[in-house]
């Protein structure tokens, strides 16, 4: 397929970052953010990329994408949201960090907390943690998926189950417009699952390209979290199911900084 050269390299910027902005592309382009509007459209109707708010994503689905370019994706968006999931937080407290790059961001938010004991099934929020002494880490066993380090299967569900804690800090992959919490991993799913029944307050933090993607595998409906942190929810009917069971919605970039996007 001939693409021009302005098309290739906005499609090659978006492989190898996972996603890319109007904005960002028209100062790089030296061109109107109209221009790049137009730019993204066609190739997102050529099914090269997916259009999201204010730019496009690559189509390629988190579950195939190396999990350095996954920690690219938003992260500026990931770290505002680790530091306001740590802010709920006190010292003292115990609580689970599943599988993802949004919650080792509040693992890494949580480093000047003390007292805390933190279960997990992420090596590398289990790595990072261990060697502050304030903060005791406790993993789980099971079988450890390369990708990215999760610990998964039944050995992780029958451990996670022993343990009754404060808090629980989870991520998705994807989240309908419906409410419900999607991922590609059914083996992480269940440990997902028993993070949720085993935990007094639960704290969803994703951010807002969730909105945007789809996954097979159901975790649980949004009405199960206490509290829901994300940069921007444009989403009626999300909102809607927030307020309807009293999720704590937590958003941590003001809509309109996203003023002149589309």
């Amino acid at each position: 397929m001939y693409l021009p050269p302005r098309h290739s390299e906005i499609l090659q910027m978006a492989k190898d970052r996972g996603r890319v902005l109007v904005d960002a592309l028209a100062s790089h382009f030296s061109v109107t953010p109209q221009t790049i509007r137009k730019d993204l459209n066609e190739l997102c109707e050529q099914h090269l990329l997916t259009r999201i708010h204010g730019g496009a994503l690559f189509p390629a689905g988190i579950e195939n994408m190396e999990y350095e370019a996954r920690r690219k994706i938003a992260a500026e968006e990931k770290e505002a949201i680790g530091q306001a999931a740590a802010r709920l937080i006190p010292d003292n407290s115990s609580l689970f960090i599943n599988i993802g790059t949004t919650t080792e961001a509040v693992g890494k938010a949580l480093l000047d907390h003390s007292g805390l004991m933190v279960i997990t099934n992420n090596i590398n929020v289990a790595n990072r943690m261990r060697i502050y002494p304030s903060i005791e880490v406790v993993i789980a066993s099971g079988v450890v998926r390369g990708s990215d380090g999760g610990i998964v299967g039944e050995a992780a569900v029958d451990f996670i189950k022993q343990f009754k804690v404060d808090y629980a800090v989870i991520g998705t992959s994807a989240i309908d417009h419906d409410g419900a919490l999607l991922d590609f991993d059914f083996r992480e799913v269940k440990v997902a699952q028993a993070i949720i029944a085993n935990a007094r307050h639960v704290i969803l933090v994703s951010d807002s390209t969730k909105f945007e993607r789809t996954a097979p595998v159901r975790i649980g409906h949004l009405s199960q979290v206490n509290t829901f942190i994300t940069d921007r929810c444009d989403i009626p009917s999300i909102r809607r199911i927030c307020e309807e069971s009293d999720v704590r919605l937590i958003e941590t970039a003001p809509v309109e900084a996203e003023a002149g996007q589309d």
